[in-house]
Protein backbone atom coordinates (compact mmCIF):
# COMPACT_ATOMS: atom_id res chain seq x y z
CA UNK A 1 0.00 0.00 0.00
CA UNK A 2 3.05 2.22 0.82
CA UNK A 3 4.50 1.98 -2.67
CA UNK A 4 1.67 2.65 -4.17
CA UNK A 5 0.74 5.65 -2.07
CA UNK A 6 4.24 6.69 -2.96
CA UNK A 7 4.04 6.44 -6.38
CA UNK A 8 0.67 8.20 -7.00
CA UNK A 9 2.77 11.38 -4.61
CA UNK A 10 5.14 11.54 -7.26
CA UNK A 11 2.74 11.29 -9.93
CA UNK A 12 0.56 14.24 -8.55
CA UNK A 13 3.92 16.24 -8.11
CA UNK A 14 5.19 16.41 -11.14
CA UNK A 15 1.45 16.85 -12.82
CA UNK A 16 1.23 20.00 -10.36
CA UNK A 17 4.64 21.38 -11.55
CA UNK A 18 3.52 20.78 -15.29
CA UNK A 19 0.19 22.49 -14.29
CA UNK A 20 2.24 25.66 -12.60
CA UNK A 21 5.00 26.00 -15.77
CA UNK A 22 1.74 25.84 -18.07
CA UNK A 23 0.12 28.30 -16.40
CA UNK A 24 3.05 30.99 -16.15
CA UNK A 25 2.80 30.79 -19.99
CA UNK A 26 1.22 33.69 -21.67
CA UNK A 27 -2.23 32.38 -22.90
CA UNK A 28 -2.10 34.13 -25.88
CA UNK A 29 1.58 34.03 -26.88
CA UNK A 30 0.78 31.28 -29.46
CA UNK A 31 -0.52 32.00 -32.97
CA UNK A 32 -1.15 35.69 -32.09
CA UNK A 33 0.77 38.39 -33.48
CA UNK A 34 2.35 41.14 -31.12
CA UNK A 35 2.95 44.79 -31.97
CA UNK A 36 4.48 46.93 -29.28
CA UNK A 37 2.38 50.70 -28.77
CA UNK A 38 4.73 53.29 -27.93
CA UNK A 39 1.91 55.78 -27.80
CA UNK A 40 0.27 53.90 -24.94
CA UNK A 41 3.58 53.38 -22.96
CA UNK A 42 6.31 54.63 -20.69
CA UNK A 43 9.69 53.24 -19.22
CA UNK A 44 13.14 55.20 -18.23
CA UNK A 45 15.44 56.19 -18.83
CA UNK A 46 14.11 60.05 -20.09
CA UNK A 47 10.44 59.06 -18.85
CA UNK A 48 10.23 62.54 -18.09
CA UNK A 49 10.99 65.42 -20.28
CA UNK A 50 12.86 68.43 -19.17
CA UNK A 51 9.66 70.62 -19.07
CA UNK A 52 8.54 67.65 -16.85
CA UNK A 53 6.06 66.38 -19.41
CA UNK A 54 5.59 62.73 -20.19
CA UNK A 55 4.99 61.99 -24.20
CA UNK A 56 1.60 60.75 -25.09
CA UNK A 57 0.69 60.70 -21.90
CA UNK A 58 -1.04 63.42 -18.98
CA UNK A 59 -0.85 63.26 -15.28
CA UNK A 60 -2.15 65.46 -12.22
CA UNK A 61 -3.13 65.88 -8.83
CA UNK A 62 -0.11 64.81 -6.18
CA UNK A 63 1.61 62.68 -9.17
CA UNK A 64 5.60 63.21 -9.67
CA UNK A 65 7.46 62.34 -13.22
CA UNK A 66 11.18 62.03 -13.35
CA UNK A 67 13.36 60.68 -15.77
CA UNK A 68 13.29 57.17 -13.90
CA UNK A 69 9.89 56.77 -12.77
CA UNK A 70 6.43 58.59 -12.19
CA UNK A 71 5.50 58.51 -8.08
CA UNK A 72 2.04 58.42 -8.65
CA UNK A 73 1.19 59.28 -4.80
CA UNK A 74 4.09 59.89 -2.25
CA UNK A 75 4.06 58.51 1.16
CA UNK A 76 1.69 61.80 2.84
CA UNK A 77 -1.32 61.12 4.29
CA UNK A 78 -4.16 62.19 2.07
CA UNK A 79 -2.32 62.13 -1.37
CA UNK A 80 -3.82 61.29 -4.44
CA UNK A 81 -2.32 61.11 -7.94
CA UNK A 82 -3.13 59.31 -11.67
CA UNK A 83 -1.52 59.29 -15.00
CA UNK A 84 -3.75 58.70 -17.99
CA UNK A 85 -3.03 58.17 -22.23
CA UNK A 86 -3.61 61.29 -24.26
CA UNK A 87 -5.57 59.26 -27.04
CA UNK A 88 -8.10 56.29 -26.88
CA UNK A 89 -6.17 52.68 -28.23
CA UNK A 90 -7.19 51.82 -31.72
CA UNK A 91 -7.10 47.74 -31.62
CA UNK A 92 -9.72 45.35 -29.49
CA UNK A 93 -6.95 43.15 -27.85
CA UNK A 94 -4.32 43.99 -25.84
CA UNK A 95 -0.82 43.02 -22.88
CA UNK A 96 -0.07 45.42 -20.76
CA UNK A 97 3.13 45.00 -18.59
CA UNK A 98 3.36 46.96 -14.90
CA UNK A 99 6.50 47.23 -13.14
CA UNK A 100 5.81 49.15 -10.08
CA UNK A 101 7.02 49.47 -6.21
CA UNK A 102 5.02 49.99 -2.97
CA UNK A 103 7.06 51.08 0.15
CA UNK A 104 6.25 52.00 3.35
CA UNK A 105 8.03 52.41 6.89
CA UNK A 106 5.21 50.57 8.49
CA UNK A 107 3.73 47.08 8.56
CA UNK A 108 0.85 47.84 7.02
CA UNK A 109 0.22 50.66 4.18
CA UNK A 110 -2.72 52.41 2.59
CA UNK A 111 -4.65 52.93 0.73
CA UNK A 112 -3.23 51.00 -2.56
CA UNK A 113 -2.74 51.29 -6.77
CA UNK A 114 -5.37 50.72 -9.48
CA UNK A 115 -4.98 49.86 -13.27
CA UNK A 116 -7.62 51.55 -15.26
CA UNK A 117 -8.66 50.93 -18.74
CA UNK A 118 -12.02 53.06 -19.38
CA UNK A 119 -14.05 54.75 -22.08
CA UNK A 120 -13.27 57.94 -20.15
CA UNK A 121 -10.74 59.56 -18.13
CA UNK A 122 -10.83 59.48 -14.17
CA UNK A 123 -9.96 62.30 -11.81
CA UNK A 124 -7.05 62.38 -10.42
CA UNK A 125 -8.29 63.55 -6.77
CA UNK A 126 -11.27 60.73 -7.61
CA UNK A 127 -12.75 58.41 -4.28
CA UNK A 128 -11.48 55.32 -5.46
CA UNK A 129 -7.76 54.92 -5.20
CA UNK A 130 -7.12 58.83 -6.78
CA UNK A 131 -9.45 58.09 -9.84
CA UNK A 132 -13.37 58.54 -10.41
CA UNK A 133 -16.01 55.96 -9.37
CA UNK A 134 -18.89 55.18 -11.73
CA UNK A 135 -16.41 54.25 -14.50
CA UNK A 136 -17.11 51.94 -17.37
CA UNK A 137 -14.70 49.41 -17.83
CA UNK A 138 -12.24 47.75 -15.97
CA UNK A 139 -10.31 48.01 -12.39
CA UNK A 140 -7.32 45.80 -11.66
CA UNK A 141 -7.34 47.45 -7.84
CA UNK A 142 -3.75 46.77 -5.50
CA UNK A 143 -5.34 46.96 -2.18
CA UNK A 144 -2.97 47.44 0.60
CA UNK A 145 -5.32 48.18 3.51
CA UNK A 146 -7.97 46.01 5.01
CA UNK A 147 -10.94 48.06 5.26
CA UNK A 148 -13.37 45.42 6.12
CA UNK A 149 -11.07 43.63 8.83
CA UNK A 150 -11.16 40.28 7.45
CA UNK A 151 -7.37 40.47 7.44
CA UNK A 152 -7.18 39.33 3.52
CA UNK A 153 -4.97 42.48 2.64
CA UNK A 154 -2.84 43.31 0.48
CA UNK A 155 -5.09 41.91 -2.05
CA UNK A 156 -5.28 41.94 -6.04
CA UNK A 157 -8.90 42.29 -7.54
CA UNK A 158 -10.22 43.08 -10.76
CA UNK A 159 -13.85 45.26 -11.10
CA UNK A 160 -15.74 45.46 -13.99
CA UNK A 161 -18.15 48.28 -14.36
CA UNK A 162 -20.90 49.38 -16.45
CA UNK A 163 -20.90 52.94 -14.98
CA UNK A 164 -23.56 52.70 -12.98
CA UNK A 165 -22.05 51.10 -9.75
CA UNK A 166 -20.43 52.49 -7.23
CA UNK A 167 -17.21 50.87 -4.91
CA UNK A 168 -17.93 49.02 -1.92
CA UNK A 169 -15.32 50.93 -0.14
CA UNK A 170 -16.26 49.06 3.00
CA UNK A 171 -16.40 45.95 2.16
CA UNK A 172 -12.67 46.20 0.16
CA UNK A 173 -15.33 45.64 -3.46
CA UNK A 174 -15.45 41.94 -2.60
CA UNK A 175 -19.11 42.14 -3.67
CA UNK A 176 -18.39 43.08 -6.85
CA UNK A 177 -15.09 41.50 -7.50
CA UNK A 178 -14.78 39.51 -10.81
CA UNK A 179 -11.83 37.89 -9.49
CA UNK A 180 -8.90 38.18 -7.56
CA UNK A 181 -6.16 36.92 -5.58
CA UNK A 182 -3.95 37.06 -2.39
CA UNK A 183 -0.63 38.49 -3.11
CA UNK A 184 1.37 40.85 -0.65
CA UNK A 185 3.39 43.34 -2.83
CA UNK A 186 4.89 45.91 -0.20
CA UNK A 187 7.98 46.47 0.79
CA UNK A 188 9.82 44.07 -2.07
CA UNK A 189 13.51 43.78 -2.79
CA UNK A 190 12.54 44.12 -6.42
CA UNK A 191 9.95 45.60 -8.27
CA UNK A 192 7.06 43.95 -8.35
CA UNK A 193 5.27 42.93 -11.87
CA UNK A 194 2.05 42.83 -13.06
CA UNK A 195 0.97 41.19 -16.57
CA UNK A 196 -2.52 42.10 -17.54
CA UNK A 197 -3.97 40.87 -20.92
CA UNK A 198 -7.44 40.78 -22.84
CA UNK A 199 -7.81 38.32 -25.19
CA UNK A 200 -10.70 36.83 -27.42
CA UNK A 201 -12.52 38.32 -24.31
CA UNK A 202 -10.37 36.48 -21.82
CA UNK A 203 -8.86 38.43 -19.10
CA UNK A 204 -5.13 37.17 -17.71
CA UNK A 205 -3.85 38.51 -14.58
CA UNK A 206 -0.03 37.28 -13.79
CA UNK A 207 1.60 38.25 -11.13
CA UNK A 208 5.80 38.74 -10.28
CA UNK A 209 6.09 38.86 -6.29
CA UNK A 210 9.11 41.21 -6.51
CA UNK A 211 11.39 38.32 -4.14
CA UNK A 212 13.65 37.77 -7.29
CA UNK A 213 15.82 39.33 -10.10
CA UNK A 214 13.96 36.93 -12.90
CA UNK A 215 11.74 39.43 -14.54
CA UNK A 216 9.82 35.99 -15.85
CA UNK A 217 8.85 34.72 -12.86
CA UNK A 218 4.97 35.05 -13.21
CA UNK A 219 2.61 32.96 -11.52
CA UNK A 220 -1.21 33.43 -12.60
CA UNK A 221 -3.61 35.47 -10.34
CA UNK A 222 -7.13 35.12 -11.66
CA UNK A 223 -8.46 34.21 -15.40
CA UNK A 224 -11.71 34.67 -16.46
CA UNK A 225 -13.55 33.96 -19.74
CA UNK A 226 -16.76 35.83 -21.00
CA UNK A 227 -15.06 39.65 -20.20
CA UNK A 228 -16.92 41.90 -22.38
CA UNK A 229 -15.10 45.60 -22.39
CA UNK A 230 -15.41 48.30 -24.20
CA UNK A 231 -13.59 49.39 -27.09
CA UNK A 232 -11.26 52.51 -27.60
CA UNK A 233 -10.95 53.17 -23.80
CA UNK A 234 -8.24 54.50 -22.34
CA UNK A 235 -5.06 52.77 -20.08
CA UNK A 236 -4.31 54.93 -16.40
CA UNK A 237 -2.94 54.29 -13.03
CA UNK A 238 -4.12 55.85 -10.05
CA UNK A 239 -3.29 55.90 -6.52
CA UNK A 240 -4.04 57.37 -2.93
CA UNK A 241 -2.94 57.20 0.80
CA UNK A 242 -5.18 57.87 3.63
CA UNK A 243 -4.46 58.41 7.34
CA UNK A 244 -1.62 55.25 6.88
CA UNK A 245 0.80 56.19 3.72
CA UNK A 246 3.26 54.32 1.00
CA UNK A 247 5.41 55.26 -1.99
CA UNK A 248 3.56 54.15 -5.46
CA UNK A 249 6.43 54.29 -7.86
CA UNK A 250 5.07 52.80 -11.52
CA UNK A 251 8.44 52.29 -13.43
CA UNK A 252 7.31 50.56 -16.89
CA UNK A 253 3.86 50.58 -18.64
CA UNK A 254 4.58 48.87 -21.17
CA UNK A 255 1.33 48.36 -24.01
CA UNK A 256 1.25 45.90 -26.48
CA UNK A 257 -1.43 45.08 -29.09
CA UNK A 258 -2.64 41.71 -29.77
CA UNK A 259 -3.89 40.72 -33.30
CA UNK A 260 -4.89 37.25 -34.69
CA UNK A 261 -2.15 35.35 -36.95
CA UNK A 262 -3.04 36.67 -40.89
CA UNK A 263 -4.77 39.88 -39.37
CA UNK A 264 -4.16 43.03 -41.85
CA UNK A 265 -2.46 45.92 -40.72
CA UNK A 266 -1.91 47.88 -42.78
CA UNK A 267 -5.16 50.18 -42.95
CA UNK A 268 -4.09 51.40 -39.75
CA UNK A 269 -0.78 52.12 -40.93
CA UNK A 270 -2.32 54.15 -44.09
CA UNK A 271 -4.21 56.06 -41.26
CA UNK A 272 -1.25 57.08 -39.52
CA UNK A 273 0.65 57.83 -42.76
CA UNK A 274 -2.30 60.35 -43.89
CA UNK A 275 -2.77 61.94 -40.46
CA UNK A 276 0.60 63.02 -40.42
CA UNK A 277 0.75 63.79 -44.60
CA UNK A 278 -1.87 66.57 -43.02
CA UNK A 279 -0.62 67.33 -40.02
CA UNK A 280 2.83 68.20 -42.18
CA UNK A 281 0.67 70.25 -44.85
CA UNK A 282 -0.82 71.95 -42.58
CA UNK A 283 2.17 73.32 -41.23
CA UNK A 284 3.45 74.40 -43.97
CA UNK A 285 0.54 76.41 -44.77
CA UNK A 286 0.84 78.38 -41.37
CA UNK A 287 4.41 78.67 -42.36
CA UNK A 288 4.00 79.95 -46.01
CA UNK A 289 1.03 82.54 -44.38
CA UNK A 290 3.50 83.29 -41.48
CA UNK A 291 6.19 84.21 -44.34
CA UNK A 292 3.66 86.93 -46.32
CA UNK A 293 2.74 88.12 -43.36
CA UNK A 294 6.59 89.03 -42.03
CA UNK A 295 7.11 90.28 -45.79
CA UNK A 296 3.84 92.45 -45.60
CA UNK A 297 4.90 93.82 -42.58
CA UNK A 298 8.74 94.54 -43.55
CA UNK A 299 8.68 95.18 -47.11
CA UNK A 300 11.99 96.86 -47.55
CA UNK A 301 13.62 93.70 -45.47
CA UNK A 302 13.26 90.84 -48.02
CA UNK A 303 12.52 91.66 -51.73
CA UNK A 304 12.91 88.02 -52.99
CA UNK A 305 13.36 85.18 -50.45
CA UNK A 306 14.95 82.86 -52.40
CA UNK A 307 17.95 85.28 -53.90
CA UNK A 308 18.47 86.27 -50.11
CA UNK A 309 19.26 82.83 -48.85
CA UNK A 310 21.75 82.46 -51.87
CA UNK A 311 23.87 85.29 -50.45
CA UNK A 312 24.47 83.46 -47.36
CA UNK A 313 26.06 80.99 -49.03
CA UNK A 314 29.23 80.12 -51.84
CA UNK A 315 30.17 77.66 -53.57
CA UNK A 316 33.72 75.48 -53.23
CA UNK A 317 34.71 77.23 -56.56
CA UNK A 318 33.51 80.58 -55.49
CA UNK A 319 35.38 80.02 -51.93
CA UNK A 320 38.66 79.18 -53.66
CA UNK A 321 38.80 82.06 -56.36
CA UNK A 322 37.79 84.03 -53.54
CA UNK A 323 41.55 83.07 -52.06
CA UNK A 324 43.26 83.62 -54.76
CA UNK A 325 42.06 87.05 -55.73
CA UNK A 326 42.95 87.57 -52.20
CA UNK A 327 45.97 86.06 -52.54
CA UNK A 328 47.16 88.05 -55.76
CA UNK A 329 46.06 91.38 -53.98
CA UNK A 330 48.16 90.92 -51.21
CA UNK A 331 51.43 90.53 -53.84
CA UNK A 332 50.13 93.58 -55.94
CA UNK A 333 50.51 95.59 -52.85
CA UNK A 334 53.57 94.41 -52.26
CA UNK A 335 54.75 95.31 -55.44
CA UNK A 336 53.35 98.80 -55.23
CA UNK A 337 55.06 99.30 -51.95
CA UNK A 338 57.86 97.84 -53.13
CA UNK A 339 57.40 100.69 -55.84
CA UNK A 340 56.71 103.09 -53.58
CA UNK A 341 60.36 102.59 -51.93
CA UNK A 342 62.00 102.72 -55.47
CA UNK A 343 60.29 106.17 -55.96
CA UNK A 344 61.67 107.39 -52.64
CA UNK A 345 65.07 105.88 -53.38
CA UNK A 346 65.47 107.63 -56.52
CA UNK A 347 64.61 111.15 -54.84
CA UNK A 348 66.76 111.09 -52.24
CA UNK A 349 69.62 110.06 -54.73
CA UNK A 350 68.57 112.99 -57.21
CA UNK A 351 68.43 115.08 -53.86
CA UNK A 352 72.36 113.86 -52.89
CA UNK A 353 73.39 114.81 -56.37
CA UNK A 354 72.14 118.05 -56.23
CA UNK A 355 73.65 118.78 -52.88
CA UNK A 356 77.33 117.26 -54.16
CA UNK A 357 76.55 120.05 -57.21
CA UNK A 358 76.08 122.70 -54.91
CA UNK A 359 79.09 122.24 -52.61
CA UNK A 360 81.40 121.74 -55.87
CA UNK A 361 79.34 125.21 -57.15
CA UNK A 362 80.64 126.88 -53.92
CA UNK A 363 84.33 125.41 -53.75
CA UNK A 364 84.62 126.61 -57.10
CA UNK A 365 84.54 130.09 -55.44
CA UNK A 366 87.07 129.47 -52.90
CA UNK A 367 89.33 127.50 -54.85
CA UNK A 368 93.22 128.60 -55.54
CA UNK A 369 94.14 130.75 -58.17
CA UNK A 370 93.82 129.10 -61.79
CA UNK A 371 96.96 127.24 -63.16
CA UNK A 372 98.78 128.53 -66.36
CA UNK A 373 96.76 127.81 -69.61
CA UNK A 374 95.81 124.92 -70.93
CA UNK A 375 96.00 123.35 -67.28
CA UNK A 376 93.00 121.62 -65.59
CA UNK A 377 91.71 123.73 -62.72
CA UNK A 378 92.01 122.00 -59.37
CA UNK A 379 88.83 122.19 -57.02
CA UNK A 380 89.44 121.73 -53.26
CA UNK A 381 87.00 119.89 -51.26
CA UNK A 382 85.50 121.06 -47.65
CA UNK A 383 86.42 117.22 -46.65
CA UNK A 384 90.52 117.94 -47.81
CA UNK A 385 90.42 115.77 -51.10
CA UNK A 386 91.00 117.30 -54.27
CA UNK A 387 88.57 116.23 -57.52
CA UNK A 388 89.41 117.36 -60.89
CA UNK A 389 86.87 118.53 -63.47
CA UNK A 390 86.78 114.57 -65.11
CA UNK A 391 86.12 113.41 -62.08
CA UNK A 392 83.31 115.27 -61.05
CA UNK A 393 81.85 114.51 -64.56
CA UNK A 394 82.96 110.80 -64.41
CA UNK A 395 80.97 110.77 -60.93
CA UNK A 396 77.80 112.72 -62.63
CA UNK A 397 78.03 110.15 -65.39
CA UNK A 398 77.92 106.95 -63.04
CA UNK A 399 75.48 108.66 -61.74
CA UNK A 400 73.40 108.49 -64.18
CA UNK A 401 74.39 104.92 -64.87
CA UNK A 402 72.85 104.44 -61.70
CA UNK A 403 69.66 106.07 -62.06
CA UNK A 404 69.14 104.62 -65.04
CA UNK A 405 69.91 100.84 -63.29
CA UNK A 406 67.44 101.90 -61.02
CA UNK A 407 64.95 102.83 -63.85
CA UNK A 408 65.73 99.36 -65.24
CA UNK A 409 64.71 97.77 -61.35
CA UNK A 410 61.33 100.10 -61.34
CA UNK A 411 60.93 98.99 -64.86
CA UNK A 412 61.30 95.18 -64.58
CA UNK A 413 58.92 95.92 -60.90
CA UNK A 414 56.21 96.73 -62.98
CA UNK A 415 56.66 94.11 -65.48
CA UNK A 416 56.32 91.50 -62.47
CA UNK A 417 52.95 93.61 -61.29
CA UNK A 418 51.67 93.24 -65.22
CA UNK A 419 52.34 89.31 -65.08
CA UNK A 420 50.98 88.89 -61.70
CA UNK A 421 47.87 90.93 -62.87
CA UNK A 422 47.46 88.05 -65.85
CA UNK A 423 47.79 85.52 -63.27
CA UNK A 424 44.82 87.09 -61.54
CA UNK A 425 42.86 87.52 -64.54
CA UNK A 426 43.70 83.35 -65.64
CA UNK A 427 42.63 82.55 -62.34
CA UNK A 428 39.43 84.04 -62.65
CA UNK A 429 38.99 82.62 -66.03
CA UNK A 430 39.97 79.45 -64.94
CA UNK A 431 37.48 76.45 -64.48
CA UNK A 432 39.22 75.19 -61.49
CA UNK A 433 41.15 76.84 -58.66
CA UNK A 434 44.59 75.06 -59.76
CA UNK A 435 47.88 77.75 -59.84
CA UNK A 436 48.76 78.49 -63.31
CA UNK A 437 52.11 78.34 -64.54
CA UNK A 438 52.63 80.87 -67.02
CA UNK A 439 53.60 84.21 -66.77
CA UNK A 440 55.29 83.57 -63.14
CA UNK A 441 58.80 82.98 -63.71
CA UNK A 442 60.28 84.42 -60.31
CA UNK A 443 63.81 82.89 -60.98
CA UNK A 444 64.40 85.18 -64.10
CA UNK A 445 63.54 87.93 -63.03
CA UNK A 446 65.70 87.73 -59.80
CA UNK A 447 68.62 87.05 -62.12
CA UNK A 448 67.90 89.97 -64.75
CA UNK A 449 67.72 92.29 -61.35
CA UNK A 450 71.01 90.37 -60.44
CA UNK A 451 72.58 91.61 -63.85
CA UNK A 452 71.52 94.91 -63.02
CA UNK A 453 72.73 95.74 -59.76
CA UNK A 454 75.90 93.71 -60.99
CA UNK A 455 76.09 96.79 -63.56
CA UNK A 456 75.78 99.56 -60.99
CA UNK A 457 78.33 97.88 -58.40
CA UNK A 458 80.64 97.92 -61.22
CA UNK A 459 80.26 101.91 -62.42
CA UNK A 460 80.90 102.40 -58.41
CA UNK A 461 83.92 100.78 -58.21
CA UNK A 462 85.25 102.33 -61.22
CA UNK A 463 84.12 105.57 -59.42
CA UNK A 464 85.99 104.37 -56.28
CA UNK A 465 89.04 103.49 -58.07
CA UNK A 466 88.75 106.92 -60.08
CA UNK A 467 88.66 108.91 -56.32
CA UNK A 468 91.38 106.73 -55.10
CA UNK A 469 94.09 107.45 -57.60
CA UNK A 470 93.69 111.44 -56.69
CA UNK A 471 95.99 112.62 -53.77
CA UNK A 472 94.36 112.42 -50.67
CA UNK A 473 95.65 115.47 -48.36
CA UNK A 474 93.64 115.23 -45.29
CA UNK A 475 94.56 111.48 -45.06
CA UNK A 476 98.45 112.31 -44.03
CA UNK A 477 97.22 114.54 -41.10
CA UNK A 478 95.63 112.53 -37.98
CA UNK A 479 92.95 115.17 -37.29
CA UNK A 480 90.46 116.61 -39.95
CA UNK A 481 91.20 120.53 -40.88
CA UNK A 482 87.71 121.35 -41.14
CA UNK A 483 84.25 120.20 -38.98
CA UNK A 484 83.43 117.17 -41.38
CA UNK A 485 85.26 113.63 -41.92
CA UNK A 486 83.27 112.62 -44.40
CA UNK A 487 84.21 111.83 -47.60
CA UNK A 488 82.69 111.78 -51.08
CA UNK A 489 83.68 108.22 -51.36
CA UNK A 490 82.51 107.20 -47.91
CA UNK A 491 79.26 109.00 -48.34
CA UNK A 492 79.02 107.35 -51.89
CA UNK A 493 79.82 103.64 -50.69
CA UNK A 494 77.36 103.90 -47.86
CA UNK A 495 74.87 105.09 -49.63
CA UNK A 496 75.28 102.67 -51.98
CA UNK A 497 75.19 99.96 -49.50
CA UNK A 498 72.02 100.92 -48.02
CA UNK A 499 70.41 100.63 -51.45
CA UNK A 500 71.66 96.79 -51.90
CA UNK A 501 70.43 96.29 -48.50
CA UNK A 502 67.14 97.70 -48.76
CA UNK A 503 66.80 95.56 -52.63
CA UNK A 504 68.25 92.40 -51.47
CA UNK A 505 65.77 92.98 -48.67
CA UNK A 506 62.86 93.77 -50.60
CA UNK A 507 63.69 91.04 -53.14
CA UNK A 508 63.90 88.46 -50.78
CA UNK A 509 60.63 89.94 -48.83
CA UNK A 510 58.87 89.09 -52.24
CA UNK A 511 60.28 86.10 -53.11
CA UNK A 512 59.33 84.39 -49.64
CA UNK A 513 55.65 85.99 -49.88
CA UNK A 514 55.03 85.07 -53.46
CA UNK A 515 56.05 81.43 -52.69
CA UNK A 516 53.80 81.21 -49.64
CA UNK A 517 50.88 82.42 -51.79
CA UNK A 518 51.40 79.38 -53.94
CA UNK A 519 49.06 77.44 -52.08
CA UNK A 520 45.99 79.60 -52.48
Amino acid sequence: MLPTFCKFLALFCIFAKHTHATTNLSPGAVGVHRRFEYKYSFKPPYLAQKDGTVPFWEYGGNAIASSESVRVAPSLRSQKGAIWTKTQTNFDWWDVEIVFRVTGRGRIGADGLAFWYTTEKGDYNGPVFGSSDRWNGLGIIFDSFDNDNKHNNPYISAVVNDGTKMYDHTNDGTTQLLSGCLRDFRNKPFPTRARIEYYNNVLTVLIHNGMTNNNDDYELCMRSDGVNLPKNGYFGISAATGGLADDHDVFHFLTTSLHAAGQAQEPQKVDNQEKLTAEYNEYQDKLEKQKLEYKKEHPNEHKDGEEDWEEFYESENQRELRQIWQGQSQIADHLRELSRKVDEIIGRQENTLTLVSRGLAANAGQALPPAAAGGVPQQQLTGGGVVSRSDVDLLLTNQNVLLSSIREIRQLVGDINVRTDNIQTNQKHAPTAQIQSTGYDVQTLIAEMRDGMNQVKQGISHVGQKLQSAPQAGAQTGNCPTGSCVGVTLFLSVTVVQLLLVFIYNIFKNRSEAQAKKFY
